[in-house]
C-alpha cells in the first residue's frame, strides 16, 4: 500500500469510528431517560422485552465501533469472527424490533397525540429498512468497500427513534425534523466519500436513495386504511 493509499485509508478508519461514536451518542443521549439512566429521571420499569430490545440495539453500536477499530488496524480474522456475531444479532434486533412495536400498540405505549396504528409504521419500515441493509451487507462481505458502506447505512436507518426522543425535536417538528437530523449522517457519508474519492460509492447512491424515499413513504402509508386496518388487526 503506497502512503498515500495508507494516508486515505487511515482517514477513513477514522470518519467510520467517528460516525459510529456519533450515532451511539445519539443513541445513548435518546434514550436515556428510558432506559440508560431511566432511575435517575424516575422512569417507570420496564419489562424484560423492552430491556432485551434496548441492550440489543444499543449493542449493535458498540459492536459497530469495534468492527470499525478493528478493520482500520488490520485486523481481518478477528474482524470476521465478530462479523458472525453481528449478524445473528441483527437477526434478533429484527425480532426483537417488530414484538416491541407490537407490544406498544398493544399497551398503548405510543407517542402522545398520534394515532397509535399509524405509529406503528414507523419500527416496522425502520426494521425492514435496517434488515435489508445487514442483508445486502452480508451478501457483499467479499467486496468491503460496499460492506462497510451498507453496514453504515444499516446503522443509520435505525437513528430516528433515538432521534426523537432528544428534547424538543418531535415536538419543533415532528417527523420532518427527525428525519432531517437523521439525514445530516447520510450527507455526512456521502461528503466524506466524495471528499476522499472524487466521487460517491454506489452503495451510498442506492442506499441513501431506498433510506431517504422510505421517510416519506411510510408518513403516506401511516394514515392509508389499508395500514390503519393492519393496525387494528395487531392491536387485537
Amino acid at each position: 500500500m503506497t502512503s498515500i493509499a495508507a494516508l486515505q485509508a487511515s482517514k477513513e478508519g477514522f470518519f467510520y469510528r467517528g460516525m459510529a461514536l456519533a450515532m451511539g451518542l445519539t443513541v445513548f443521549a435518546g434514550f436515556a431517560p428510558s432506559f440508560f439512566l431511566k432511575n435517575f429521571f424516575g422512569a417507570a420499569p420496564l419489562s424484560p422485552l423492552l430491556h432485551a430490545h434496548g441492550l440489543a440495539f444499543s449493542s449493535w453500536y458498540a459492536l459497530f465501533f469495534t468492527q470499525a477499530w478493528l478493520a482500520g488496524r488490520g485486523e481481518v480474522a478477528l474482524h470476521k469472527k465478530l462479523g458472525v456475531a453481528g449478524a445473528a444479532l441483527a437477526a434478533a434486533m429484527v425480532v426483537l424490533g417488530v414484538t416491541a412495536g407490537v407490544f406498544a400498540i398493544r399497551t398503548n405505549h405510543t407517542p402522545p397525540g398520534l394515532d397509535p396504528r399509524s405509529f406503528l409504521v414507523l419500527p416496522f419500515f425502520g426494521i425492514t429498512i435496517f434488515a435489508g441493509f445487514v442483508a445486502a451487507a452480508v451478501l457483499l462481505r467479499g467486496r468491503p468497500e460496499a460492506h462497510k458502506r451498507l453496514m453504515l447505512l444499516a446503522s443509520v436507518a435505525m437513528l430516528d427513534a433515538p432521534i426523537a426522543r432528544l428534547p424538543g425535536v418531535f415536538a419543533a417538528g415532528g417527523p420532518l425534523a427527525t428525519f432531517g437530523l437523521q439525514d445530516l449522517f447520510l450527507l455526512a457519508a456521502v461528503l466524506c466519500d466524495y471528499r476522499a474519492r472524487g466521487r460517491v460509492h454506489p452503495a451510498y447512491l442506492w442506499g441513501g436513495l431506498v433510506l431517504l424515499l422510505a421517510q416519506p413513504l411510510r408518513i403516506i402509508v401511516a394514515g392509508t386504511p389499508w395500514w390503519l386496518a393492519f393496525g387494528d388487526w395487531v392491536k387485537g
